[in-house]
This record gives C-alpha cells, sequence and structure tokens, in this order.
C-alpha cells in the first residue's frame, strides 16, 4: 500500500497544502490538493475519491479535477464517496449549478463525469482490491475516517479531522492498524479552540492514541496549522512515543 501525501496542512498557506492522500494512484482520501499538485496525466488516473467531511479544505479539488475531466472528453468518471450526509452537502452546497456546474450530469444526464456514492458508517465498500471502511468520528459537521485494508491484511486508518473520539476506537475494536494518520491541529495552549471545533492537540492526540487497543506500527501526524507548526512539532516530540513523527507535503509512505 503506497500513499501519495499531496497535502496535510491544517490551512491553506504558502508552502502547504491541504488534506489529500493518493493511494496507489488510483484513490483519493479527501481531495483538498488534487489538481493543484498531480499533472494530467496522475489526475485521469483516479477513479475513486473518498471524503471526510465536507469543509472547503477537503473537497475544493474535486469541482477543477472534474472541470479537468470535461477538457480531456475521453470518458473517464470518478466516483465520490462518502456517507450520506457528506454527499448531500456537496450536491446542495457546491455542485449545484450556481457554485459550480453539476457535473453529475455534465456532458450529459445519462454519462456525468462524476457519480456519487453513499457509504454506511461501519460496512466496507471493496475498490480496486481494497476495503475500505468508514467510521464516525467526532467533529463539528458529520465526518469519518476510513480504514483502509489490502488483500494481505495490512491496514490504514485515516481520521480525517477529529476532535476527542472514544467510540470510534470503541467500533474499530481489536482491528490491528499498521499505520495510522491522526490530526493534531493546535498548540496545547489552544486546547479550549481544538475541543470547541472539533480538533485535536499534542496532547488530546495522545489520549485517543492509547484508546487503540492495538498499538499502531506507525502513527503519521496531520493537518497541523501551519502558523503554529513548529510549536505543535515540538510538542508531538515531547510525547515520546514511538514511531510518530508529522506528515511532510509530497511524501511517500508505505504501510
Amino acid at each position: 500500500m503506497k500513499i501519495k501525501v499531496l497535502g496535510c496542512s491544517g490551512a491553506e498557506f504558502p508552502g502547504h497544502n491541504t488534506p489529500g492522500f493518493l493511494l496507489d494512484d488510483e484513490i483519493l482520501l479527501d481531495a483538498g490538493s488534487l489538481t493543484n499538485v498531480l499533472n494530467g496525466n496522475r489526475q485521469w488516473k483516479i477513479k475513486n475519491i473518498f471524503i471526510t467531511h465536507a469543509h472547503l479544505d477537503h473537497i475544493k479539488g474535486i469541482p477543477f479535477l472534474a472541470d479537468n475531466l470535461i477538457m480531456r472528453n475521453q470518458g473517464h468518471k470518478v466516483t465520490i464517496a462518502g456517507i450520506a450526509r457528506v454527499i448531500d452537502t456537496i450536491k446542495k452546497n457546491l455542485l449545484n449549478g450556481y457554485l459550480w456546474p453539476d457535473f453529475t450530469i455534465i456532458p450529459d444526464p445519462k454519462s456525468g463525469v462524476l457519480r456519487f456514492t453513499r457509504l454506511r458508517e461501519g460496512l466496507p465498500v471493496q475498490v480496486n482490491g481494497y476495503s475500505v471502511t468508514p467510521f464516525r468520528v467526532n467533529h463539528s459537521v458529520p465526518a469519518t475516517g476510513y480504514l483502509v485494508e489490502d488483500n494481505a491484511g495490512r491496514t490504514l486508518f485515516y481520521t480525517g479531522d477529529t476532535g476527542p473520539t472514544r467510540s470510534t476506537w470503541q467500533k474499530i475494536g481489536d482491528r490491528k492498524i499498521n499505520c495510522l494518520i491522526i490530526e493534531s491541529s493546535f498548540p496545547d495552549k489552544m486546547r479550549a479552540t481544538a475541543m470547541a471545533t472539533g480538533h485535536l492537540t499534542a496532547s488530546l492526540m495522545k489520549e485517543e492514541i492509547s484508546r487503540i487497543e492495538k498499538m499502531p506500527e506507525k502513527i503519521y501526524v496531520t493537518h497541523t496549522k501551519p502558523q503554529y507548526f513548529k510549536t505543535i512539532r515540538a510538542e508531538v516530540s515531547a510525547l515520546g512515543l514511538k514511531n510518530l513523527r508529522l506528515l511532510r507535503d509530497g511524501e511517500v509512505i508505505r504501510v
């Protein structure tokens, strides 16, 4: 399982890309960074995009990808997947024919370049040899993380944006997580802000990790606010947890 980090920032800032994780060139987890990072040939390879939640920094690449697909004009289609409330929000507020064209009916109603799939929490779907299961997390809007498992039994769990989310780990139970990508958006001094907005700090993240029944082999930290990057990095380092580090835009990780 190879994952290209297109973006892992908690805000759009010079030199920092918003969340997007490309799995084996064809599956994308969140679409905050997409067309601003990938060239045309790599964009055409994408077939499925799993969205954790409908905040703009996680979906803003979708409309521009759709526009580029139309320009390509070779019949390529992309499926956008998420729980029902996430998909409904995207349809109502983004691809609504006003803010941006509805690319589910372009170039024609029977053959749009985008298709939507509504997922159910806790139920896996099979995509390109992977099992992908959404698990509800605790954010300010309806949101899920994704558990991704390959044919060899290797697993990735990507939290997306979340605050403290005890029930998520209870539902995952004793399943082994080989690679955890977990957010830590704010420095510890902004704990109240993190809690109010459905996010984590380094100390809150450590509490979440302690709730996981089987410790992940590798833990990567995402969604750090660039304005506090150095502080968060120091606080994460001070936790003293093995195999834990901050992600970097552009790197490739293997599960």
